[in-house]
């Protein structure tokens, strides 16, 4: 599937309430499933739309809104590992061309100094902006 219904957003560190509200009003519903959902009451169902969104990493251009192909790391979502200053967190990761979907439990990050991120997760639709030459020049001096 392309989509997935889940309650938590932003990596699982927050929960929306709405999609928690519709999931728990079908698990209320199926108390009596009989003369709720398999009854006159079918259209309850829908309350489920709310826990519904995308299994997608997208990336646009901040500046044109125009998908673009980014090369991006998907991997199984770790606490952050790795040497000091290169923290990693993601591990047994394979590296896509966005867009890519990704499943329950994957993180993903760039897999390119090209581009830097607007937001500091990345799912769902992401927006790059190309890192200045001074900017990118400063960090392969710090390397």
């Amino acid at each position: 599937g392309l989509v997935t219904m889940a309650p938590y957003h932003s990596d699982r560190t927050l929960m929306s309430i709405p999609a928690v509200a519709g999931i728990l009003a079908v698990l209320y519903c199926c108390l009596d499933f009989n003369a709720t959902l398999l009854g006159k009451h079918h259209y309850l169902m829908y309350t489920l739309a709310c826990a519904i969104r995308p299994r997608m990493l997208m990336a646009l251009d901040a500046d044109s809104m125009e998908p673009i192909p980014v090369k991006v790391r998907v991997g199984q979502a770790v606490e952050t590992v790795g040497q000091a200053g290169r923290p990693k967190t993601i591990t047994g990761f394979q590296t896509h061309s966005t867009p890519v979907l990704m499943g329950h439990g994957e993180r993903a990050e760039l897999g390119t100094e090209e581009y830097e991120a607007l937001t500091s997760v990345l799912e769902g639709i992401v927006l790059l902006r190309k890192k200045s030459a001074g900017a990118s020049s400063m960090e392969t001096s710090k390397q």
